[in-house]
């Protein structure tokens, strides 16, 4: 599968949709499995997954193909406004209404809603959006007269509505309309094997929009970007292709220049307020988990000396007049000899070679550059 025999309808064309591993896969034989009927459809998954792209791509393999596909992102919309902008309002119904207006599910008739973000939807507004869920029609704001609309809804979050069930921020009877089938969105650190696709798709794309000849990524640059965490997901990914091949200006991208974009990325992402979907204890809880993250990436380089001067001294290693006392305090000799021993067991294969001495591959690439190992 490539970028251009991806997740291919003959009546539909590209849904832009790329993967191969096997998380995406059974994502992709879900939705083929749920679009073509009228079911509502709830999409889960972290925040930059493409949840909004599945949505697409159950619109585009549905009936409904040649019918709007208009999506609301219900955190984005203040509270006072949300439920003008999707039922509509008659004319005089509230100050600043001049005319009247349509609303979403009028706008959609015929075709698919997706409300994004649909965890931020305030109670009184999701009382009617159940009712309209229930019974197919709607009152404008202001208005008397019952409006039909044959929409179909696609809800997605990155929260557990089950969590705002209990905690009463959500319905449970909406809950359970919206949750007819979920679909959830596999976060990008689960689909290691998709991003060498990700990157030369992203990259085709920002060469021919920019006008810019790219000279592409070194193998070592992508093995990188898969050891990548990736707490943006894919969100993340295509802005990092983006920023490097515009700012390094289309040159070869080697892994110590990507190191340098990827590491400003982390501590971009390190420094933002942690305010999205959390609560003050789930906020404090993230920042936590960064914290070990760093630390976790400190002591893996500790690991790699202890490990190395651990396995210096074992019987046999050492030739007739070898100062064994000497190459014990001579850290830099140790590790390469034993980073070379690794590489020679595995057959040069750095990601073996990395797990045997209980390092990251990451950490291993720097030591080679640092001790010029070939």
């Amino acid at each position: 599968m490539t970028d251009s025999d991806d997740a291919i309808h003959p009546e539909t064309g590209d849904l832009n949709m790329i993967g191969t591993s096997e998380p995406f896969m059974r994502m992709m034989a879900a939705i083929r499995q749920v679009a073509p009927t009228g079911i509502g459809v709830l999409v889960t998954g972290e925040s930059g997954t493409g949840k909004e792209m599945v949505a697409r791509a159950i619109h585009l393999l549905s009936t409904r193909r040649d019918a709007p596909l208009l999506t609301v992102n219900c955190g984005a919309i203040p509270e006072g406004i949300l439920e003008s902008e999707l039922f509509g309002h008659e004319k005089g119904s509230f100050t600043g209404a001049a005319d009247m207006r349509k609303g979403y599910f009028e706008s959609a008739d015929g075709g698919t809603l997706f409300l994004d973000e649909i965890g931020e939807m305030p109670l009184n507004t999701q009382v009617k959006l159940l009712r309209v869920l229930e019974t197919g029609e709607f009152l404008r704001v202001g208005g008397s007269r019952a409006i039909r609309s044959d929409v179909r809804v696609i809800a997605a979050t990155n929260r557990d509505l089950t969590d705002a069930v209990a905690r009463g921020r959500f319905r449970k009877d909406l809950f359970y309309r919206l949750n007819a089938v979920t679909i959830t969105v596999p976060p990008l650190r689960q689909r290691r094997e998709d991003i060498p696709l990700l990157v030369r798709h992203f990259a085709k794309e920002t060469c021919r929009q920019n006008n810019i000849d790219f000279d592409g990524f070194s193998e070592e640059a992508i093995h990188e970007l898969q050891e990548y965490h990736w707490p943006g997901n894919i969100r993340e990914l295509r802005n990092l292709v983006d920023r490097i091949i515009v700012l390094e200006r289309g040159r070869y991208i080697t892994l110590p220049l990507l190191e340098r974009h990827i590491q400003r990325n982390t501590e971009t992402a390190r420094n933002l307020p942690v305010i999205i979907n959390r609560t003050s204890e789930e906020a404090e809880r993230e920042l936590i988990y960064r914290a070990l993250i760093d630390l976790r990436m400190a002591v893996e380089d500790i690991r790699t000396l202890l490990t190395s001067r651990t396995a210096i001294v074992q019987p046999g290693e050492a030739g007739p007049g070898h100062d064994r006392e000497h190459d014990t305090l001579d850290l830099e000799s140790i590790e390469k000899d034993v980073i070379r021993k690794a590489l020679s067991r595995y057959a040069g294969n750095r990601r073996k070679a990395a797990e045997a001495l209980g390092i990251g591959v990451r950490t291993l690439y720097r030591k080679l550059r640092e001790y010029d190992i070939e």
